[in-house]
């Protein structure tokens, strides 16, 4: 589906309505369908104008050709700084009821929404619309959450999200595997990039533990704790891999997250270890922070990245996690991420070739206080 600025006065060709960004002649008849569609909580005229004159919203509407009056609209809103779209409202027209003008101004809000750089569409509807939220599951939104006492009414509303992924499928070979810890994210991502560049290479949850055994930072008492990106790199080169680590900062890493001095302690032997290994084994290490551009090139080789990211970003929790990063469209880094939130109903097709725009992922790619920015590249060893 075209963008708004293509959408404008075009019709379908089998002379069905047009959709199409709403401009200030609308005015009247936005508000004139508002009012037919809603008894309160109603969006004003003066919001409507505000609405067609911010960069920050858009007003999708459905017409028919040669009759006066909307079949319906659908009004977005584009939060600043971030990948996230909110689909405001929607409403369709009583005598365009059951034509399909509600779903393809939804579909027209995604492709909107994505074209702008939005990986996140989600809404709220109330809880006894049937209809619209029958609408939303059959369109693969998922439910997240509900707010009591929402609409003027006290009618609770339910919060509905999906992830945007354009139309272009995208596969890079890779497979997807969900971790099964909360702590083997790293190793998960290093299982991904094997699955595809080492020959006979099995997933499986013993060969995840395994690798975060052999990646770690430490294993103590007190709990589990994260792979490094020297572990990791260093695991990649003994099981086949040729590996490269790039870490903006030097030293021993994570520390700042620790307050037991006797973990510390054991943290920095286990990533001394890595260092020295890494330097036996002669993997390239460059102290610095690793460039956009610098990524996007490995990956048109082919090559993988297991980048570390803040999980604040993915699942709202300010810890170190890492991803895996395969592909590269021209507008978006396409990861696996191996963290699946079942407490919040996301499935694999959640976690599985999401389409990153390049200032989210450029955003994402650090971690911390010291905004520490890691990534261990992967490519097949050559013979």
């Amino acid at each position: 589906m075209p963008s708004a600025a293509a959408l404008l006065n075009t019709a379908e060709p089998s002379g069905g309505p047009a959709l199409r960004a709403a401009n200030l002649d609308d005015l009247d008849a936005l508000v004139a369908l508002e009012e037919a569609s809603f008894v309160a909580d109603r969006i004003t005229r003066r919001s409507f104008r505000n609405f067609i004159g911010s960069a920050s919203a858009l007003i999708l509407v459905a017409e028919a050709a040669g009759r006066p009056g909307l079949l319906g609209y659908a009004a977005l809103l584009f939060r600043r700084g971030t990948a996230l779209a909110r689909l405001y409202s929607i409403a369709v027209a009583s005598s365009a009821a059951g034509q399909g003008i509600g779903r393809a101004l939804l579909k027209a809000a995604e492709t909107e929404a994505f074209d702008r750089d939005r990986i996140l569409l989600r809404l709220e509807v109330r809880e006894d619309n049937d209809r619209a939220i029958g609408l939303y599951r059959s369109e693969g939104y998922r439910p997240i959450g509900r707010y009591l006492d929402y609409y003027a009414d006290h009618m609770p509303a339910l919060r509905f999200e999906k992830i945007l992924r354009g139309d272009k499928p995208f596969d890079t070979g890779v497979p997807y595997y969900e971790q099964t810890t909360d702590f083997t994210c790293g190793s998960c991502c290093l299982m991904m990039a094997m699955a595809r560049d080492v020959k006979g290479f099995q997933l499986d949850p013993v060969m995840e533990i395994r690798l975060w055994r052999e990646a770690t930072t430490i294993f103590m008492m007190s709990g589990p704790g994260g792979c490094d990106p020297y572990g990791l790199a260093v695991t990649a080169h003994e099981f086949g891999l040729a590996a490269e680590i790039h870490v903006s900062q030097v030293g021993d890493l994570f520390l700042d997250s620790v307050r037991s001095a006797e973990k510390q302690k054991v943290m920095v032997l286990a990533q001394e270890d890595f260092r020295r290994r890494a330097a036996e084994y002669a993997i390239p290490t460059i102290v610095e922070p690793f460039t956009l551009d610098l990524l996007r090139a490995h990956l048109a080789k082919g090559g993988t990245a297991i980048v570390l990211v803040s999980g604040y970003h993915m699942f709202a929790k300010k810890v170190p996690h890492w991803i895996l990063a395969h592909g590269d469209d021209g507008r978006h880094i396409i990861v696996h991420d191996p963290w699946v939130a079942d407490e919040r109903g996301e499935s694999i097709a959640d976690a599985a070739y999401l389409p990153l725009p390049y200032a989210t992922f450029d955003r994402m790619a650090r971690f911390g206080k010291s905004v520490l920015r890691a990534a261990v590249f992967l490519s097949p060893r050559r013979s």
